[in-house]
């Protein structure tokens, strides 16, 4: 029997992998969505082969694998339900765990798994195996179009205008776990990284706000006993949400497809 499927959110990232999903992925079967306007989400689904059921978060743990690509505000009512049920728990909003890592030891308690995707960006297989050894130090940077920036918590404490921004700015540095708090819609790559290498607090996160780049650019770098890396991918901001990179609903289908592949490349 094929693997059952619920998405929390159909919003850029919800809604490509819903479609996905309905096209057709040998051993996974959407079941369920939920969204805030169930109006709208009907009529997004009216094209599908099979429509999913539209229901409240908390119901989605009814799926054996629960993907949330929600917004940050409603990440526990996605993600305690679905561990409690010991489901798969995929989150998109990885920032979230930073500071909800006894999530974690919910999930050894019930059974639950949590597989955080790779998202917006490249080499975590690289950097989770350079972290089985010694790590000195984990760097992103992270350049968006002011566009992609606006509405962030940080932004918005500290009075600053990003669509105002003329010249490439760095508007935060410090680390994963503070990025994560300030900018939560949009450095869920830091947190996916800082998971993967040598943790939040000492993983080091630098934002611009850049008017002249046209996508988001992540560049990460590792100095470790077993290598250096440095690595950099430009993600084509998504039009539905410019936060989000047309990458990041691919990144989700295809942890999807790892969990019921026959043959699965990278670890």
């Amino acid at each position: 029997m094929p693997l059952t499927v619920a998405i929390a959110g159909l919003g850029a990232i919800g809604l490509d992998l819903a479609r996905a999903l309905d096209r057709g992925v040998d051993g996974l079967r959407l079941i369920a969505v939920s969204a805030r306007d169930h109006t709208k989400a009907r009529t997004n689904l009216a094209g599908f082969r099979n429509i999913p059921d539209i229901v409240g978060l908390g119901e989605l743990a009814r799926a054996d694998i629960v993907v949330e690509a929600a917004p940050a505000a409603v990440f526990e009512q996605i993600a305690l339900p679905a561990i409690d049920a010991g489901r798969i728990f995929i989150p998109s909003s990885v920032g979230q765990l930073l500071p909800r890592m006894h999530l974690i030891e919910r999930a050894k308690a019930t059974g639950a798994r949590i597989i955080v995707p790779t998202g917006a960006l490249l080499g975590l297989d690289a950097v989770r195996a350079c972290a089985e050894g010694e790590v000195s130090s984990v760097t992103i940077e992270t350049r968006k179009p002011p566009n992609g920036l606006v509405g962030a918590p940080y932004l918005v404490k500290h009075n600053i205008d990003v669509l105002a921004i003329t010249t490439p700015t760095v508007i935060f540095e410090g680390n994963a776990f503070d990025a994560a708090a300030g900018f939560p819609a949009n450095v869920n790559v830091a947190a996916a990284l800082a998971l993967a290498g040598i943790g939040p607090q000492r993983t080091t996160v630098r934002i611009w706000a850049d008017p002249g780049v046209d996508r988001n650019i992540h560049t990460i770098k590792v100095e470790a006993a077993a290598a250096r890396l440095t690595m950099t991918v430009e993600n084509v901001p998504s039009e539905a949400n410019p936060r989000t990179g047309k990458l990041t609903p691919l990144s989700v289908l295809a942890c999807l497809r790892g969990l019921v592949a026959t043959l699965k490349v990278g670890s």
